[in-house]
């Protein structure tokens, strides 16, 4: 029988599809830069700032650096910034920053839209659905159990109606510690007053969920892709809409 006081949660692909959110997120924000740097350059006041030179001498800035050039910058920086590897807001801002840059901006100028591009994208990256079943399941379990969320994503969880059920709340890659690291489990096992062995963590990453936690002492509910054999310690799930069947065995074996 396991003693359970607190269960911690994984977000992106655990609570909710991700996907797709995640798709139309980077193709809109960067679609809306493209169109509001263009706008914004056609209406400057070119006889005061040489960055106004017409368009169609400077070239769109999504054709000068598409997609796939923005993301490369963000795995280059990520690189060159171990630490911040997880920090996926600062290398965003950062990557697009140096790419206004490079596109003639003055710093200044460069620095405002990337920040605005992100302001963009931290709107479209909200924009999720919770799978059905997630409101009712943690309305419930935070009546039995602790709750808390570690992520290594950029969703801020408070601007989600979900965040409500989580006192306490790790971003990871904010911390400098994404997960696999032990820290983000650590922090959050300390915030709730909770010890490894009496926790349950709930996540879709093999590598950053399940054997971290497990390494740690907690019981790891695996939301996971194929049916591979598993140590003791690590339940596979299908979806998080069967977690209470696995706490409920939890709970109750002997």
């Amino acid at each position: 029988m396991v003693k359970l006081e607190a269960i911690t949660f994984d977000l992106d692909d655990t609570l909710w599809d991700n996907g797709g959110v995640m798709q139309r997120t980077e193709t809109g924000h960067y679609a809306w830069l493209d169109e509001a740097l263009a706008d914004w350059l056609a209406a400057h006041d070119e006889a005061h700032d040489k960055e106004a030179r017409p368009t169609d001498e400077r070239g769109r800035f999504a054709e000068r650096f598409p997609l796939e050039a923005f993301t490369n910058r963000r795995l280059h920086l990520a690189g060159e910034h171990p630490l911040r590897r997880g920090d996926f807001t600062w290398l965003r801002r950062r990557a697009l920053a140096e790419l206004l840059g490079e596109y003639g901006l003055a710093a200044e100028h460069a620095e405002h839209w990337a920040m605005q591009a992100m302001e963009r994208f931290m709107a479209l990256r909200h924009e999720v659905t919770p799978h059905a079943e997630v409101e009712v399941l943690l309305e419930t379990l935070g009546t039995r159990y602790k709750l808390a969320s570690i992520t290594n994503g950029n969703v801020d969880v408070t601007r989600l109606a979900l965040g409500r059920h989580f006192p306490v709340i790790i971003a990871a890659g904010e911390l400098l510690a994404p997960k696999p690291d032990a820290r983000p489990f650590l922090a959050a096992l300390a915030r709730l007053g909770a010890v490894p062995s009496r926790a349950l963590h709930v996540g879709d990453s093999w590598a950053d969920d399940a054997l971290p936690a497990r390494r740690l002492g907690m019981q790891a509910a695996w939301i996971g892709p194929d049916d591979r054999s598993l140590p003791p310690g690590i339940h596979r799930l299908d979806h998080v809409r069967e977690l209470p069947e696995l706490i409920t065995w939890l709970v109750r074996r002997r």
